[in-house]
């Protein structure tokens, strides 16, 4: 089995959108399976948008993306249990700036193993 430190663990999406894009299927998968196997592992799911729209609208859709991963690795046999969702919306960039690069770079998902 494929060791979970070599997996990508963010995950990014189109504009306006909280649907997981077909690239990301196969780590998302190599993580439910470790999860479905390690019952005692957990991940915080980080929802991110960049800085367009409100405040309250962008912690929304943070929140949907960080869902949209977790139904993912749930339909992949992992527990819900093992999974927490947070939305920090445009509060916590991966990059300064205000073009489509940067905001590229902040509609994400970051999956962060957690000790329980």
């Amino acid at each position: 089995m494929q060791d979970v430190a070599n997996l990508r663990t963010v995950f990014y999406f189109d504009f306006d959108k909280s649907v997981v894009k077909a690239e990301g299927f196969a780590d998302l998968e190599a993580h439910a399976k470790y999860l479905a196997l390690n019952p005692g592992a957990s991940i915080r799911l980080e929802g991110h948008a960049d800085e367009r729209g409100t405040r309250e609208y962008n912690m929304a859709l943070g929140e949907r993306r960080a869902k949209a991963i977790s139904r993912f690795l749930q339909v992949n046999n992992v527990n819900a249990d093992q999974l927490e969702v947070i939305s920090y919306g445009e509060e916590k960039p991966a990059v300064l700036g205000h073009d489509r690069g940067s905001w590229s770079q902040n509609r994400r998902v970051e999956l962060k193993y957690v000790s329980r």
